[in-house]
């Protein structure tokens, strides 16, 4: 099994990491970088496991004939993974979180 990020996604990751640092939802940088890592461990050990969705129409913006995982990051916080696959390679096109999106599920 493969995980690619699209180049926008592994962006956002790393802007991710210096958000959750200056909006202070972490102390230190470090957990900050934990967290991300957490989300990227998840996906690249689960995704083939887990249990897959079909896209909402809203988030076909992002890629035709995708699926999404769900990783609950803790009690508040659901993550949203969009890919698309094909045989054992997923490619991630779109990450989202439960404070942004819930409202297109």
């Amino acid at each position: 099994m493969k995980v690619y990020y699209l180049p926008e996604i592994e962006i956002y990751l790393s802007e991710l990491i210096e958000l959750l640092y200056k909006e202070e939802y972490f102390s230190f940088e470090e957990q900050a970088v934990e967290y991300v890592e957490r989300l990227k461990q998840y996906i690249e050990n689960t995704i083939k496991t887990a249990y897959k969705r079909k896209s909402p129409e809203f988030f076909s913006r992002y890629g035709k004939d995708m699926q999404y995982v769900v990783y609950k990051a803790n009690t508040h916080t659901s993550w949203y993974i969009f890919f698309q696959q094909r045989d054992d390679v997923y490619l991630i096109r779109y990450i989202t979180n439960n404070h942004v999106s819930a409202q297109y599920f």
